[in-house]
């Protein structure tokens, strides 16, 4: 039985070097003379960055592997770590786009059997990020495509960027819709740990998701898959209500334009992967809500451990058969098995 984690992160050090020689934001800042290292999203919101977690990100080889057998994780689907290249110069997200792209394919040819990869895309650019897409999946291999929650002054569902849904739908790939910092300065107050992780990751992955759902994205492109970590960003909590102003929205005017329930989409054209999340009343709600058929491995690694996600898995109440679809059996119903 193969474990496929759909939410495995790295970055290359062309991408490190690019973040460090940054002169906007994120930029990527290591203090020689006080050991340390930042990785700033604004000029408010900052996040340390130790040895063990740069090393991890930039290790695609023996020691990633021997922790994967570790943990009983076969496959991880590499996807480029936050915070991404969308909110770069076009001209330099594009072009590193390619040579991410590029090195992840040189990975992914050293283990077939162990790795496969989510694309790099600069999508303000969008034909050459259609295009881009296009090329790693016919041509390297890949599955799909990471992009982050927000492109610093855009959102995924404006208009630019049909070109992009439309090229992943009609390739049958999914789109990982991961976590970044909050776009609100309300949030970079209180700094990463507002804008980051705790709150602020969740929150602007569902106002993308609920905006793509509301601009009728998924009318008109109905075989998109879109993937979210974390049991869904606290989404199967909000799986009854988010219908609210479509069965009773008082004023007719102000019903959302689009041809059915938002729970709906949510229940056709939404995974949630289990990555960063291992308290079981959120699975719970998460499995009642979105069933056991939409639910995806990830274990956010190395951001988080792989053990945690594995030991807990393993520990919940869920039948083997339910285990297995958790595992790889809902991989393939979105096209991603492991090559044999």
């Amino acid at each position: 039985m193969k474990k496929i984690d759909f939410e495995a992160h790295f970055w290359t050090e062309k991408y490190l070097k690019t973040l460090s020689e940054n002169k906007g934001y994120p930029r990527f800042v290591e203090d020689a003379q006080n050991h340390s290292r930042r990785l700033w999203y604004n000029e408010e919101v900052v996040q340390p960055f130790g040895d063990p977690l740069l090393e991890s990100l930039l290790d695609h080889g023996k020691g990633r592997l021997k922790r994967m057998d570790a943990s009983g994780v076969d496959i991880q689907i590499l996807s480029l770590a936050a915070p991404g290249i969308e909110q770069l110069d076009p001209a330099v997200g594009s072009a590193l786009a390619v040579e991410t792209n590029n090195a992840l394919s040189e990975v992914i040819h050293r283990y077939p059997d162990r790795f496969m990869g989510f694309a790099a895309l600069a999508p303000k650019r969008p034909g050459e990020a259609a295009d881009e897409l296009e090329r790693c999946v016919k041509d390297l291999g890949f599955v799909g495509w990471n992009t982050h929650a927000h492109y610093g002054d855009s959102y995924l569902d404006e208009k630019q960027y049909r070109p992009i849904l439309e090229r992943a739908e009609r390739l049958n790939v999914p789109i990982y819709l991961h976590p970044t910092v909050s776009a609100y300065s309300q949030a970079d107050r209180y700094g990463f740990p507002l804008a980051g992780p705790p709150f602020g990751f969740g929150f602007e992955v569902l106002l993308c998701l609920f905006r793509m759902i509301y601009a009728g994205i998924f009318d008109e492109f109905p075989r998109l898959m879109v993937i979210l970590g974390h049991l869904g960003e606290g989404l199967p909590f909000f799986m009854e209500r988010v219908d609210w102003a479509y069965l009773r929205p008082f004023d007719p005017n102000l019903r959302p334009k689009i041809s059915k329930k938002p729970s709906e989409y949510l229940r056709s054209n939404i995974f949630v992967a289990t990555s960063g999340n291992h308290y079981e009343p959120a699975f719970r709600c998460t499995y009642e809500a979105m069933g056991i058929d939409r639910i995806l491995l990830g274990t956010d690694y190395p951001f988080e451990e792989m053990d945690p996600c594995m030991r807990f898995l393993q520990r919940i109440n869920l039948s083997q058969r339910e285990k297995e679809k958790i595992y790889y059996l809902n991989a393939k119903r979105i096209g991603i098995a492991p090559a044999t």
